[in-house]
C-alpha cells in the first residue's frame, strides 16, 4: 500500500497498523479504515497534510476530538480513512497498567488491549509494536478478570449511588437525558463483567450483543431481550429490566 510507504518515511513513525472492524473482519459498507500510527512524537502537521492531499481532495488534518488524528475520504473509492497517532510508550503503559498489573476501569477495561491484539501490522520499524502485541496474546490474567468483575458488578446496583440508583432518580424526575446517560454507563459496566467472566477481550462499543452471543459461553438468562429493552424500551420497563439483569448476572458470578 503506497500510503503506508509514504507515512513510514516520517522519522517519528515507529509502526503502522490496521485496526478497528477491518482488522477484526467485521467491517461492513458503513465501516471506515482505522489506521493507527505509533510514533515517538507526533509527526508535524504539514508533512501529514502533504501525504493526505495525495489521496484526498479535502482532508481534515490534526483533529483532537478523541485522539490526535487526520480524517479523509479516498479520491477514487470514497472510502473513509481515519488515521490516529499514538505514542508507542503510551500504549505500552496502558497494556502494562491493565494486562500486566490487573487494573480495572468502569467499563471498557480491555478495549485498548483488544485493539492492539487484533491490529494487523503494516509496518514495524524495529519490532517494538510486535513486542507489545505479543503481551496481549498471553492467557487472560485471572487477577484482571476478578478485578473487572468485582469493580463493575457491585456498582450496577449493590452500593450507594449505584447506576441503578441513578437511573431510578432520573426516571422519577423524568430526566430523559440523564436516563439515557446513566443507562449507557450501566450497560458499559454490565458488558465489562460479561466479557471478563468469559475471559474475552472487550471489542469496543459496536455490535456488543451480537459479539457476546457469538463469543461468550456464559450469558445471563434473557440476555439479548433484557439488553434491548433497557437500551430502547419504554421508560416504565427500564427499572425492572435493570434489576432482572443484575440478578441474572449475579447467578453466573455466584455473588451473594
Amino acid at each position: 500500500m503506497q500510503m503506508v510507504e509514504d507515512y513510514k518515511q516520517l522519522p517519528e513513525v515507529e509502526a503502522i497498523v490496521l485496526g478497528g472492524s477491518s482488522s477484526a473482519k467485521s467491517s461492513d459498507n458503513l465501516s471506515d479504515f482505522d489506521i493507527y500510527i505509533y510514533c515517538t512524537t507526533e509527526p508535524d502537521i504539514q508533512s501529514r497534510r502533504e501525504i493526505a492531499m495525495k489521496y484526498s481532495n479535502n482532508p481534515e488534518i490534526d483533529n483532537h476530538y478523541f485522539e490526535c488524528g487526520d480524517a479523509y475520504c479516498l479520491k477514487e473509492s470514497g472510502k473513509p480513512i481515519d488515521i490516529m497517532y499514538r505514542r508507542l510508550d503510551s500504549i505500552r503503559a496502558n497494556i502494562d497498567w491493565v494486562w500486566e498489573i490487573g487494573n480495572a476501569s468502569m467499563g471498557y477495561t480491555t478495549c485498548f488491549v483488544d485493539n492492539v491484539n487484533r491490529s494487523e501490522i503494516l509496518f514495524d520499524r524495529s519490532g517494538k509494536f510486535k513486542e507489545i502485541q505479543d503481551l496481549t496474546k498471553t492467557v487472560y490474567p485471572e487477577k484482571l478478570a476478578q478485578n473487572i468483575i468485582t469493580k463493575n458488578f457491585f456498582y450496577l446496583k449493590d452500593v450507594m449511588f449505584s447506576y441503578f440508583d441513578q437511573i431510578t432518580s432520573a426516571v422519577a424526575r423524568k430526566d430523559y437525558v440523564s436516563i439515557n446517560h446513566r443507562t449507557a454507563a450501566f450497560l458499559a459496566s454490565y458488558f465489562d463483567v460479561i466479557f471478563a467472566l468469559n475471559r474475552v477481550l472487550h471489542p469496543g462499543e459496536k455490535r456488543l450483543v451480537e459479539f457476546a452471543l457469538k463469543n461468550c459461553k456464559k450469558l445471563p438468562d434473557n440476555f439479548e431481550h433484557d439488553v434491548n429493552v433497557l437500551a430502547v424500551g419504554a421508560i416504565e420497563e427500564r427499572l425492572q429490566t435493570a434489576k432482572n439483569m443484575v440478578e441474572n448476572l449475579r447467578k453466573l458470578i455466584n455473588f451473594q
